[in-house]
């Protein structure tokens, strides 16, 4: 009978022992959220590039209003072309005139320096007006008007460029809440600090 509970007690030892060398490990979870390299370009992609700025002005640099178009803004597009026709035509009638300017100076300077030269196939091509206005007045309204070029031309790349602005400036919008939701309202509120209920005004902002 001893021996037997002998047997008992010393299998119930190495039952214990095994248990503690042994023990049963249970795995804890984790509460934070794993973020893979998918979820985050994911993110970053519906964020960002859902209408992205670069997109828009390289367009508009392309061709303008297409960009205007591309943020489906398409009321501006009259508004583009009008400001870069008017300042195109400006431009080439200015430079017409300053090259006629040009030719009639040339032709009453040779005309004034050899006389002979005013039975020249030049001289007898100038209009009327030219032939009987000085050479230093010609030459005053070609210089006046070969800087009419020069800013006509500026305008129109400011228009240009403008109208890249404008698209991209567009589409850095449209990432923007403009809901009604965001604005100031007027609510009664409680003020802690103070221990006073009063009127306090709110700004929503998403």
């Amino acid at each position: 009978m001893k021996f037997i509970v002998l047997v008992i007690l010393m299998m119930t030892g190495i039952f214990s022992v095994a248990q503690e060398k042994d023990p049963v490990v249970h795995p804890k979870k984790d509460s934070t959220p794993v973020v893979t390299k998918k979820n985050i370009f994911n993110k970053y992609d519906s964020a960002t590039n859902a209408h992205p700025p670069k997109a828009a002005a390289f367009r508009s640099a392309v061709l303008p209003g297409w960009g205007q178009a591309y943020n489906k803004k398409y009321w501006k597009i009259p508004i583009v072309y009008a400001a870069l026709g008017i300042t195109g035509f400006i431009f080439f009638d200015n430079l017409k005139t300053y090259k006629e300017y040009k030719f009639a100076y040339a032709a009453r300077f040779k005309a004034e320096q050899q006389p002979p030269a005013r039975d020249s196939t030049d001289y007898h091509q100038l209009k009327e007006i030219y032939k009987l206005i000085s050479p230093e007045s010609i030459r005053t309204a070609r210089n006046r008007f070969r800087q009419y070029v020069d800013y006509s031309a500026l305008f129109f790349i400011l228009f240009w460029g403008l109208n890249v602005v404008d698209a991209t400036v567009d589409a850095h919008l449209k990432s923007f809440d403009v809901s009604p939701d965001l604005s100031l309202q007027i609510k009664p509120g409680h003020s802690e600090m103070a221990g006073t209920n009063g009127i306090s005004l709110v700004l929503h902002i998403k």
